[in-house]
């Protein structure tokens, strides 16, 4: 049945953001223990690699608007299939924050104003970062990402080894991207907590749209382009080698 791509996709994209915003909002500011930067990182990473193991043969384990649209630009994914995959990405990425915030909430000293791991530039960049640094970061790392899956799910690729090369890859792009823009390279991602926060982030979400899907796009038109030969489509609907794939 058709449907059941597009619940998985759901699923997996509230677990991508549940896990991985999650991880910044409760674990990485816990007293004394808290994870940081590198624990947040590896669990976007891992978010995508459990999820690709146990729905890449249903779905592809796109995750993201902006995958879905770079493997279709890549060759690899139907037009017709584009809108609902986004569709149910995005409703996945807004349950998954909206479950994460009842959670949230609950802790005294809770503060939305901290962010609550929204993406965003100038004056809320991590790290201050402008708004055209912004915008460059999240196309070069959307594009690495594409280029990453691109090759890790091509046919000639080892078998059974996408998911670990895809979520290490989420992983990096998110050491690499956090202090700039909180990494989104994933435009459902950034919607879930934007809707929760509100405002500045509401007003911000533009770019973490833009960014990622012009990112993915080059880099799946790069990789069709240096690739001897093309690949499977990546559906549920053809044998997966693990993900189509993901992220934050």
């Amino acid at each position: 049945m058709v449907l059941r791509k597009y619940l998985a996709e759901g699923i997996g994209t509230f677990w991508l953001t549940f896990a991985g915003c999650g991880s910044a909002v409760i674990a990485a500011s816990f007293p004394q223990v808290g994870i940081g930067l590198l624990g947040v990182s590896l669990a976007f990473g891992l978010s995508v690699l459990t999820m690709a193991y146990a729905i890449g043969h249903i779905s592809g384990c796109h995750l993201n608007p902006a995958v879905t649209l770079g493997l279709a630009a890549g060759g690899r994914f139907p037009a017709r299939d584009i809108a609902p995959y986004v569709i149910s990405q995005v409703i996945g990425a807004t349950l998954g924050a909206a479950t994460l915030y009842a959670i949230a909430s609950g802790a005294p000293g809770f503060d939305l104003a901290k962010g609550f791991a929204a993406n965003g530039y100038d004056a809320h960049s991590p790290g201050g970062y402008s708004l055209f640094s912004a915008m460059l970061a999240e196309i070069v790392l959307s594009m690495a990402f594409l280029f990453i899956i691109m090759g890790a799910t091509h046919g000639d690729a080892p078998v059974g080894f996408a998911p670990i090369a895809i979520g290490f890859a989420l992983t990096l792009i998110h050491l690499i991207g956090i202090p700039v823009t909180n990494t989104s390279v994933n435009p459902a991602r950034s919607t879930g907590p934007a809707l929760i926060v509100g405002g500045w982030a509401m007003a911000q979400l533009w770019l973490f749209w833009v960014a990622p899907i012009i990112g993915g796009m080059l880099g799946g038109v790069i990789y069709r382009i240096i690739s001897e030969k093309p690949a499977a489509q990546v559906t549920g609907d053809a044998p997966s080698r693990g993900a189509g794939a993901a992220a934050e």
